[in-house]
């Protein structure tokens, strides 16, 4: 019998879930209150779960704190493993679930400013934001209940606009647990990083608040994150340093939902690590400062790390509220620093959701958000077209980058040219009469106006590759015809440092086949090589050149798996997460893997990469760049270079020249300002984009394209339009192309508005020619006719009169795209060699038709 109470118990909150469910999300918590009273549901014989709410209140003023308190209704222990939230922000701020011993009340419900617990309090849960249901990990769960666990939870609400009760609703917005008897073996807890004093000047675009604390205990492991703010905040980052490694917890705008996110890749927290955060705010739009506080005008810093322990060495709840080392922060990931965009439609949803507000700030704040939301959605790299490097006189451009001074160092093959003669079946060069490179195929650029500031590598290089320049400033390169990786000083005529064989193709750890590119650690000197066009392997050397490790195994038939390459063709540092990220070429894909052990993190596959990916660069602060190969015939994706995020992998940007056009874009380097050079193996020449958001400019007409003037005199032209031209053959079609741009910017608006204003027109004409065939066919073509009194109707109607005629106004007031509603969280194989002149195809001619076997070793 009690089986079947329980049952249809579970029916009746399955039935008024369901109700709700069809409700608006005010409507909701104006009648949520009208459930049932029962507060704990039983499944089966170990679960239950124990539903906490506030008991239908309605705060009188802003920035009420109210708090209540729910018994844990058995004796015994138990775990909390799911928590489901009921609420919105149309009407809550934010919720905090505590738990403890002893309350700070004994009433139904109190003000929370007489505290929360008399005893030690516990954070369990946090909610804001319209964040979804966290569920745990299986085996993980927080212990309540028993001899030493808590024995009550405290729910604290805050609200933060009371005009949501203009209409003197009751609220009872909570959360639902689900515990169980069943012993967890792992055992949740939570970490909190808070700031206690920060201020946020007025108008100061940016400050930084910085949170760090040794760790003192027994190991952790984190599985979730959650970031905290109010208005002002940009984003906040939370990491692990250990022996002075960044390694990444989780980074997300505290604009967004704010649940608890999983942590994307597991971290484990050991004895005297260090555990560090930082909030970046911008005091824009405010006239005062601004100071961490409980209000909905002040400001908050939390970092909401969940963690699990094994059972015996369990701490339920971990706070850290100091900066220990300032100095540390000097080195944190740049990526910390970069706000995380946000869409406009998000931030209508986050701070529009009331008419009216007693916050002086919150319309210009708004607009700031907006306005920073639109450069954010129109951020584009574009061509500096006056910049004179595709006038330099180079051969084919293989390999580009940037030095200390921030320089541009080209590597190229001077009159030499990899074609179908270069090379034997079995990768031996096959030239080796012509001799050594006679040209300096390094030269330094001046990255402003390409004046030549230094060269060097004459007489050394048969068909060079792939560059890097370490911090110190050397040069490493890589040669596909000898077959070796050279480490150069900017000011030396012979090699510092040579690996592999002169000449002889090989795969053990003496050998090279055709090696594609080299990296260097700028932290622990740690040498990697990409091996190459006959070898799918990334190759690490001691920062002496001594052989440490090697990964990676060529494509099986099929899908090819994480670790397998076909053609590792560049190499991108990760220096900030300790990862190093490959272009996988002839996959179309970039492959990262972490640096100490080679182990695979993540791939990045586009749709628009085609088939193949050629280069890759990275930007400390989180932004990767790429360029890919033409398309195979009858394939649509164009060549191109793309801009992503690299925490999500998404494509922000896409650009192409406009002088010109890319032939076969071998590499690309990026700076920190956003600056992009690419490097043309083919088109024998460098081109310059840079960001048109970040440049101060002034629109100028030439040529009927529109010219943007930099303070350096240099005009760019707008590469990257929202449709992706596919062409930029001609100016005539970048025009065109423009226009498509500004018809799709207008947006539907324009075509409703149109089509509103056409239908009446038509409609009236069609009436008069009605009328007018009518008064023909019966009083012939002089006659004369009044119309009827339905005719007299619709006119009427038309012209305004009739009461059902449509109102525009009201029409658009109610198709704005803003909703109350919550919403839920997250070519040739072979070579790179001249493009045959007579092809009429647009396919790259350095291609065989499947690869070769390696070379067997050699000595």
């Amino acid at each position: 019998m009690a089986g079947f109470i329980n049952n249809l118990l579970i029916l009746l909150l399955l039935f008024q879930n369901i109700c709700l469910g069809f409700r608006s999300p005010l409507s909701v918590f104006k009648s949520e209150c009208l459930g049932s009273d029962q507060t704990v549901i039983s499944f089966g014989l170990s679960d239950f779960a124990l539903d906490i709410r506030m008991p239908a209140v309605t705060p009188k003023q802003s920035d009420t704190y109210l708090c209540m308190s729910v018994p844990l209704p058995v004796d015994d222990e138990a775990y909390v493993v799911d928590f489901k939230p009921h609420a919105s922000m149309d009407t809550v701020h934010h919720m905090l679930l505590f738990g403890c011993n002893e309350p700070s009340s004994t009433e139904n419900y109190w003000d929370c400013d007489e505290g929360t617990c008399k005893d030690k309090s516990n954070i369990l849960y946090a909610w804001a934001r319209n964040a979804p249901p966290t569920r745990l990990p299986k085996g993980v769960g927080f212990r309540v209940g028993g001899e030493t666990a808590n024995r009550y939870f405290v729910l604290q609400v805050h609200y933060g606009d009371v005009s949501a009760f203009k209409d003197k609703h009751k609220d009872c917005s909570g959360v639902t647990l689900h515990l169980t008897h069943q012993k967890q073996p792992l055992i949740a807890g939570m970490y909190l990083m808070m700031s206690v004093n920060t201020v946020i000047p007025p108008g100061k675009k940016v400050i930084d608040a910085d949170i760090a604390c040794h760790y003192k205990r027994s190991p952790m492991h984190l599985f979730a994150y959650r970031v905290h703010t109010h208005r002002l905040g940009k984003v906040v980052s939370g990491y692990r340093v250990r022996n002075g490694q960044w390694t990444l917890i989780g980074r997300q705008s505290p604009q967004l939902p704010q649940a608890f996110y999983p942590v994307k890749y597991p971290v484990d927290i050991s004895y005297d690590d260090i555990l560090a955060a930082r909030c970046v705010f911008s005091g824009e739009g405010r006239t005062t400062e601004t100071h961490i506080g409980g209000t909905a005008n002040d400001e908050m810093c939390n970092f909401y790390i969940m963690y699990y322990m094994e059972a015996k060495h369990a701490v339920s709840y971990m706070t850290c509220t100091q900066n220990a080392n300032p100095e540390m922060f000097r080195n944190i990931p740049q990526e910390a620093n970069i706000p995380i965009s946000v869409k406009s439609d998000v931030l209508k949803m986050m701070h529009g959701h009331h008419e009216e507000t007693k916050d002086s700030d919150a319309t210009s704040l708004l607009q700031q958000d907006k306005k920073e939301e639109i450069l954010d959605d129109d951020f584009h790299i574009a061509e500096a077209v006056e910049w004179p490097g595709l006038d330099l006189k180079l051969g084919q451009v293989s390999g580009l980058a940037l030095d200390p001074e921030n320089n541009l160092v080209v590597f190229h093959r001077g009159d030499h040219v990899w074609d179908v003669n270069s090379f034997d079946s079995k990768f031996v060069y096959q030239q080796r009469g012509l001799g050594p490179i006679e040209q300096n195929t390094i030269i330094v650029l001046n990255p402003s106006n390409a004046k030549l500031l230094h060269s060097t590598g004459k007489s050394l290089f048969y068909l060079p590759h792939g560059l890097s320049v370490d911090k110190n400033g050397n040069y490493w390169v890589t040669d596909v015809a000898l077959h070796q990786v050279f480490k150069l000083g900017a000011n030396e005529k012979e090699p510092l440092l040579i690996l592999g064989v002169a000449l002889q193709p090989g795969s053990d750890k003496n050998h090279f086949c055709q090696p594609t590119d080299v990296a260097v650690d700028p932290i622990t000197g740690s040498i990697y090589v990409s091996d190459g066009y006959c070898n799918s392997r990334i190759i690490q050397f001691s920062p002496n050149g001594l052989y440490v490790m090697q990964w990676g195994e060529e494509t099986s038939l099929g899908r090819s798996r994480p670790g397998q390459f076909h053609i590792p063709h560049s190499l991108a540092l990760i220096p900030d997460l300790s990862q190093l990220c490959v272009a996988d070429r002839e996959n179309g894909r970039i492959q990262c893997f972490k640096l100490e052990t080679g182990e695979f993190t993540r791939e990045i596959k586009h749709k628009a990469f085609g088939r193949e990916l050629f280069a890759v660069s990275y930007v400390p602060g989180g932004l990767l760049f790429a360029v890919n190969g033409m398309p195979y015939p009858g394939e649509a994706e164009s060549v191109q270079g793309f801009v992503m995020n690299f925490s999500t992998g998404e494509i922000i940007d896409t650009f192409i020249p406009l002088r010109k056009s890319f032939e076969m874009p071998h590499d690309i380097i990026a700076s920190e300002d956003r600056t992009v050079f690419v490097g043309d193996v083919h088109a024998k020449t460098v081109w310059k984009f840079a960001s048109a958001e970040k440049m101060e400019h002034r629109s100028v007409k030439k040529a009927g394209i529109e010219v943007q003037e930099t303070k350096e005199s240099e005009p760019i032209v707008e590469a990257r339009l929202k449709n992706k031209p596919k062409s930029t053959d001609s100016l005539k079609n970048m025009d065109k192309q423009h226009l498509v741009q500004q018809a799709s910017t207008t947006g539907a608006s324009f075509v409703l508005i149109t089509t509103l204003l056409v239908i009446p027109v038509v409609v009236l004409l069609a009436i008069l020619v009605f009328i007018r065939w009518r008064k023909t066919t019966v009083y012939g073509a002089d006659g004369e006719h009044k119309p009827d009194s339905s005719s007299r109707r619709i006119l009427g109607r038309l012209r305004g009169k009739g009461s059902s005629g449509i109102n525009l106004g009201n029409f658009f007031a109610n198709h704005k795209g803003y909703s109350r509603k919550g919403f839920d969280r997250l070519s040739t194989e072979g070579s790179d060699q001249e493009k045959d002149e007579d092809d009429g195809t647009d396919s790259e001619e350095e291609c065989s038709a499947s690869p070769l076997p390696p070379a067997p070793s050699s000595s």
